[in-house]
């Protein structure tokens, strides 16, 4: 599993020579893609068995398997009605609701879905189904699990044989939540590192992709023809086929504008080693390719990665991915299926969309061919891990081995990880290593936060609703120093701000990007904390003082810091490191005597930004100007001196082309909050996707979805009185202006009950820009929704300049507030202060 190197990226897929795994014969004219010389081949006796299982099926059994709900939306019964292949839970998602959820909660889930799916009474059917979860960095989205680095840390480690462990060793803690099959790896190649999914990523280069995809498959599924898909392996998945890290502007679903040739060479490396490898399925990507939607493109899924390539296994969608194919919504998408996705991910909608897909297939929109050939090759996984034989998730063989979720070798596997992950930018004066017998200050909001080191995808999806308590089983990366140094006889003090009872021999600075993950993780400057430098100001006030610095720097991508360089002595890029930041410890400490415990390995998967507006860096580009090379990292023996960088910017101000105030625009802008009040508590503040109000019955919340991933909130009013409202808030004071009180509060609504009619005025009350309960707008919403059909959403706005309307109104803490008397349900998205309103929208006018 040695580490594979390309001589180039212009060469005709070189990863195929490289590696052995494929042949083709391809000129300008007519570009192909090489068939995949896999040593897993077709077993007759399964094929023989599909014929006769697919002979016996219906037309609804056959639909059903194809569809995958997700359990926030799904339930039991519903399991044993329909009878769908398979389920997933998404990343803000846990077993009963519960977050913090062990392991044994969720293997006891397991059973519950598992035991309905083969209940034949109502579907026919007994065959078993199976979950899928998003496997991103160790088994994230458990309470208590190892938490390796993510992919662009474990990219910089440079060692495949590592990442063939850390398959293995997450197979087995998902094994022993009874969970069958993992949406990991991702094996996209990111070319803009603004895009909010670049620690997903191994690295900018296919090389590294492609060397690691296979061994990552091996350890999750096994060996082909030796311990496939046999005893603790799971099924593995590789994401996202294909373009997903070239978008335009580094944008989350974007449009990636390639040729063909780039496409295959560059962002497919990773699929060609994971099919060699086994892989038994593949996700569609939610981007475009040059303005086709992935999803929809019948020449990528079937043509070429089915036929052309020869993978052999299904295509999962990615959740209600299917809702940008042309034609399609969130309850229907015979384009999707017709395109070569066999499997799609339906997490709120399944049921709609089951029955519109039976319709499409008895009509003939979607041939019986098609449908046959979608259930046989997801059925073909499934025999192919044994679904048929390994009974009850419980009963399994590796059930019986509870020890494997966060063992000790994982644990110890991680924090090895986290120590070769490291990457040495700048150690001005050989400052480090550092002796553990110092007087140490440890400073920064990073320090003593798990949930910063982890990242996204770490027990909740975009991780920010995390706190420590939420990684019983972690190590912090101050926890881990503390316990070096103390043991060594040093001297350690923690503190945020880098305020100090005792001057320090030495400050080490833990600072970085706060928790994000897809879509809400695009950002648009490349430089750090623009526009509020108060990690640069904590450097340069122990600077002043002249205390050597130490950065630590937790991030999801190279960023442009020159200035915070410059205020370090010496700097390491230390990535999401994950549950283990002892490992931080074991490389920047030397031990007790004074030799190094570990040098310093990690080498750049990712080149560094010399300038700030290098939104495009990739090593082998044409005037290819980083500040730090791909492939750069210092070690100890290295003396070499960071001389002052350039701290002018070059990157231009981000204008609002569209003329909006985001509040709550795909999440929470920042500076804002939910808030539920009820007759037990004025206003209970959250930013988290879910809550329930203090008392603990009055008012819940969920998150729910419009175009994206919960990117709309659900609020359910349980029995209510003119006390109980919803409503999104500013953290601070909002000053109202007149430029304000020019604008309209816009938003989408989804009308969940049917009980208002006939009900009053005051059935539901919206009110915008309060202070208490003077507003600038509060208005019945009444007359509106009885002309709404429930279900559907439909775009409001409230001006806010209305006459006479409001009393004197200066400054507001409440953005827009929702009021029910009697038990309601109302869902909620898309809010922003616009300049003009967008075309088809309910207007709720001023009163005349």
């Amino acid at each position: 599993m040695s580490f594979v190197s390309y001589s180039a990226l212009t060469k005709t897929l070189s990863v195929c020579s490289a590696l052995l795994v494929c042949q083709f014969n391809a000129n300008a004219e007519n570009l192909s893609w090489p068939k995949v010389n896999s040593a897993l081949k077709a077993d007759p006796a399964i094929e023989q068995q599909l014929d006769a299982i697919l002979a016996g099926m219906t037309i609804e059994q056959k639909v059903a398997q194809l569809i995958q709900p997700e359990i926030g939306y799904l339930n039991v019964a519903q399991m044993r009605k329909y009878g769908f292949g398979s389920y997933l839970n998404g990343g803000n998602t846990a077993p009963y609701g519960q977050k913090q959820a062990d392991a044994k909660t969720w293997l006891k889930y397991a059973d519950e879905m598992y035991t309905a799916s083969v209940d034949s009474s109502e579907d026919g059917s007994s065959i078993p189904t199976i979950w899928g979860t998003d496997a991103m960095h160790g088994h994230s989205n458990v309470y208590g699990a190892t938490l390796f680095p993510h992919n662009i840390g474990l990219g910089a480690a440079r060692d495949a044989a590592l990442i063939h462990k850390i398959g293995r060793a997450t197979a087995k803690e998902v094994a022993a939540t009874g969970i069958e099959w993992m949406f990991a790896p991702t094996v996209a190649v990111v070319r803009d590192d603004r895009w909010g999914r670049t620690y997903e990523s191994f690295s900018e280069h296919p090389d590294i992709v492609a060397s690691y995809a296979g061994p990552m498959v091996t350890g999750v599924q096994g060996e082909v023809d030796d311990t496939f898909l046999t005893d603790y392996r799971r099924i593995a998945t590789a994401k996202h086929f294909v373009g997903d890290g070239g978008t335009q502007n580094g944008i989350d679903r974007g449009n990636t504008l390639t040729t063909e040739q780039e496409l295959r060479d560059i962002h497919a490396a990773g699929y060609y080693t994971a099919i060699a490898a086994g892989v038994q399925s593949v996700m569609a990507s939610f981007n475009s390719w040059n303005g086709k939607r992935v999803h929809g493109d019948r020449y990528l899924l079937t043509e070429v990665l089915k036929q052309q390539m020869g993978f052999d296994g299904f295509v999962i969608s990615d959740w209600n991915a299917h809702k940008f194919v042309d034609g399609c919504d969130l309850e229907q998408c015979a384009a999707a299926f017709n395109a070569g996705v066999d499997v799609m991910m339906v997490p709120e909608h399944f049921e709609a969309f089951y029955h519109n897909t039976l319709q499409q297939v008895k009509d003939g929109v979607i041939s019986a061919a098609r449908l046959d050939d979608a259930v046989r090759r997801f059925l073909r996984a499934k025999l192919r891990w044994g679904i048929f034989s390994r009974g009850k998730p419980s009963t399994r063989p590796e059930s019986a081995n509870p020890q494997w979720f966060n063992a000790k070798e994982h644990r110890e596997l991680a924090r090895d990880a986290v120590r070769k992950s490291l990457v040495l930018l700048k150690n001005n004066d050989n400052l480090l290593p550092l002796s553990p017998k110092s007087t140490v200050l440890i400073a920064g909001d990073g320090a003593d936060n798990i949930a910063k080191q982890a990242g996204g995808w770490s027990v909740s999806w975009q991780g920010t609703d995390n706190t420590n308590a939420d990684f019983p089983n972690a190590t912090s990366i101050y926890a881990g120093l503390r316990q070096q140094i103390e043991t060594a006889g040093g001297t350690v003090e923690l503190s945020v701000d880098g305020q100090y009872r005792n001057k320090p021999d030495v400050a080490i600075v833990v600072i970085g990007e706060e928790p994000y993950a897809e879509w809400f993780g695009d950002i648009q400057q490349l430089e750090y904390q623009h526009g509020n430098k108060r990690d640069l100001a904590l450097l340069k006030r122990l600077k002043q003082q002249n205390i050597p610095v130490v950065t630590v720097f937790l991030s999801g991508r190279p960023l442009w810091v020159n200035k915070e360089l410059n205020a370090s002595d010496a700097f390491v890029a230390a990535w999401l490191p994950g549950s283990e930041g002892q490992g931080v410890a074991d490389v920047l400490l030397t031990n007790s005597a004074g030799a190094i415990q570990y040098d310093f390995h990690g080498r750049l998967s990712f080149s560094w930004p010399k300038f700030d507006d290098q939104y495009l860096l990739n090593v082998g580009q044409a005037q290819y100007e980083p500040l730090f090379a791909y492939g750069y990292g210092l070690t100890y023996a290295d003396e070499v001196v960071l001389a002052p960088l350039s701290e002018a910017t070059r990157a231009q101000p981000v204008q609002d082309a569209a003329g909006q105030t985001p509040l709550f625009v795909r999440n929470l802008a920042e500076g804002m909050l939910w808030a539920l009040s009820d007759n037990s508590a004025a206003l209970k503040q959250f930013n988290t996707p879910s809550a329930v109000s203090a008392d603990g019955k009055s008012i819940t919340m969920q998150s729910v979805n419009l175009a994206y991933q919960e990117d709309g909130r659900k609020f359910v009013w349980q029995g209510a009185d003119n006390s109980t409202s919803a409503s999104l808030l500013y953290a601070d004071a909002q000053l109202i202006t007149e430029a304000i009180r020019s604008q309209s509060l816009q938003l989408s609504i989804r009308l969940d009950s049917t009980n208002i009619k006939n009900a009053g005025e005051k059935d539901l009350k919206i009110a915008a820009m309060c202070q208490q309960q003077n507003c600038l707008r509060d208005v019945s919403l009444q007359p509106v929704l009885q002309n709404m059909t429930a279900g559907n959403w439909y775009n409001i706005a409230l001006p806010l300049h209305c006459e006479g309307e409001a009393g004197p109104v200066h400054s507001v803490q409440e953005a827009v507030r929702f009021t029910a008397v009697q038990p309601f349900s109302l869902a909620v998205a898309d809010i922003a202060l616009v300049n003009s309103v967008a075309s088809s929208t309910i207007l709720l006018a001023c009163a005349q």
